[in-house]
């Protein structure tokens, strides 16, 4: 029997010294799926001019010496802009250059103008999203010239879990979603994700 006991004691006894081995080993996992390791692009295309529009955006069309045709428009449910005299110029999928030849050409059939000299701008972009370990996470307008830096600041800053300055950045190219590693230096595009880690300690 004090053999029996004394082996149950020296494994109750090993059990205890390896538990924080493996508590360590455990965090040092990070207790998810790893991090990508493809950084994520420093340069980015200029918003204005690649961005595709999409319901809901506002953009602004200058139609030059003819005010009565320029103006602020929205593009409605179904992605069209309403122009006065014009009417419905379908408008979704389209960038601002793209547009711009598109309200010539409609003014042009409409027999408003002969040479129309059109010039569109984009008012509002995609919201992007910030999660993770921040005060306030959500959605938020983009504006130009963004960061990582600037979109965690909208979001209220880090918390005291996060993991700072090493973020996951989740953009959508060609309608397929994907991961990069991002630090606060890194530019941000309309719709991209910046999801803040949690520091393991």
């Amino acid at each position: 029997c004090m053999t029996y006991g004394l082996k149950t004691f020296r494994a109750w006894r090993d059990g205890l010294l390896l538990l924080p081995v493996l508590v360590l080993a455990a965090c040092g996992t990070g207790g998810g799926r790893s991090a990508p390791t493809e950084a994520a692009p420093m340069t980015i295309s200029n918003p204005a001019e690649s961005y595709r529009l999409e319901p809901g955006n506002r953009v602004r069309i200058t139609v030059f010496n003819e005010l009565n045709l320029s103006g602020d428009l929205t593009l409605d449910p179904a992605g069209n802009i309403t122009m006065p005299l014009v009417g419905n110029i379908p408008a979704s999928g389209l960038t601002a250059r793209d547009l711009a030849k598109r309200v010539e050409e409609a003014l042009i059939r409409a027999s408003l103008m002969q040479t129309p000299n059109v010039s569109v701008e984009v008012q509002t972009f995609r919201p992007f999203y910030v999660l993770g370990e921040v005060r306030q996470p959500g959605e938020f307008p983009y504006i130009s010239g963004m960061t990582v830096l600037s979109a965690v600041a909208k979001a209220g800053g880090y918390d005291y879990r996060a993991l700072e300055n090493d973020v996951i950045l989740v953009r959508t190219i060609d309608g397929t979603q994907k991961e990069y590693t991002a630090d606060e230096r890194t530019p941000i595009l309309p719709g991209d994700i910046v999801r803040v880690r949690e520091r393991r300690f």
